[in-house]
């Protein structure tokens, strides 16, 4: 069984003191730093040495279009995640990190007034909690007042994911999202996992599998999510690699939105997404997903999830969204082929979804 507490404990220990920075990690399953985009990338050249000397991180869940507004990050750590998107939520918005290791929000804090004024805002737009992500409501995170929860590499780290993501979108806005990368695994792994500090602080012993994963959602009324990317984490510690055998894991960057009309199948309505090219550092193209590409002023075929993830949330101001789900087609089409009769030839055709 697993024991919360002693799970706990173990991170705590192994964030807080076994671990002195980045070059500590025996693995790359939490530590991936160089993919920023160039326009992160400038970003985070503002953050402090020390911050990017303790991160750890499987990606870079940094989402888009979000000036002014309410962002959640779940397991900041010493708040690498949380001053790139205070710079991105601007002085109008604001930023909360969560982590229940005191040492890494001592850090974090420490450096909030050096960041707000090379940011160059009057006031600060960010505030670290003390807590623990299966209970965001202890904190003072009322219902339905975030706008995108992000997390980097540490969901998998707890001990009851289900009560993560029920506290995740009890907060969530409707037409909010969670953001998120972290280690998934093609299957579901021992719970004596668990018990080694090595296996369970390198983010292995905790990894989701996809298809469980998939069906947690579904119980919490979120029918469809989406890959943004991934990539095969390899193993190249022998201790490590022995201990894990056959399991492959996989570093993903997954998005929920929070809107109530979604399917759990992509159902095809006859309707077309056009994106303006209007998204800070997206001018020619957005990627919704791994399998959509939205080339800006090119309408596209879409199934109803995606024309309401794209109209429903903050993205809705970015994207024209033409047909409605009063006609309904059948399942949505993959496969290539000419633009449905009625759409116009300019019409892209959608992807799979």
């Amino acid at each position: 069984m697993t024991d919360p507490v002693r799970d706990r404990e173990t991170v705590k220990e192994y964030y807080g003191r076994i671990l002195g920075g980045t070059k500590d990690l025996k693995t790359e399953a939490c530590c991936t730093a160089k993919n920023l985009s160039p326009h992160l990338s400038e970003l985070a050249e503002n953050v402090h040495e020390e911050i990017h000397r303790r991160f750890y991180g499987c990606d870079s869940p940094i989402p888009d279009a979000v000036e002014g507004k309410t962002l959640l990050d779940l397991g900041c750590g010493t708040g690498r995640d949380v001053y790139l998107c205070s710079q991105l939520v601007g002085p109008q918005g604001k930023v909360m990190g969560v982590d229940m290791t005191e040492e890494q929000l001592e850090i974090a804090s420490t450096y909030r007034d050096h960041h707000m004024e090379r940011f160059g805002f009057a006031s600060p737009n960010v505030e670290f909690h003390l807590g623990y992500l299966e209970d965001l409501g202890t904190l003072g995170i009322e219902d339905e007042s975030v706008d995108v929860a992000i997390s980097n590499c540490v969901i998998n780290l707890s001990p009851h994911k289900d009560h993560v993501f029920s506290e995740v979108f009890r907060v969530l806005k409707e037409g909010g999202e969670i953001f998120f990368s972290d280690v998934f695994a093609d299957r579901r792994l021992p719970e004596s996992w668990r018990e080694d500090p090595i296996l369970l602080g390198e983010c292995l012993a905790g990894a989701m599998y996809i298809e469980d994963f998939r069906r947690l959602l579904y119980t919490l009324g979120v029918p469809d999510f989406r890959i943004v990317k991934q990539r095969p984490i390899a193993i190249s510690d022998p201790e490590v690699e022995a201990k894990v055998g056959n399991a492959s894991f996989y570093s993903m960057t997954v998005r929920a939105f929070k809107i109530g009309s979604l399917e759990d199948r992509c159902e095809d309505h006859g309707q077309v997404a056009t994106y303006r090219g209007t998204v800070p550092g997206h001018p020619h193209y957005y990627d919704l997903d791994d399998h959509h590409r939205f080339i800006t002023q090119k309408p596209m075929l879409v199934c109803g999830n995606t024309a309401d993830m794209v109209s429903q949330s903050r993205l809705g101001e970015h994207f024209e969204v033409v047909g409605d789900k009063s006609k309904h087609f059948g399942l949505f089409d993959c496969s290539p082929g000419p633009s449905p009769e009625g759409t116009g030839e300019e019409a892209s055709l959608g992807g799979c979804c």
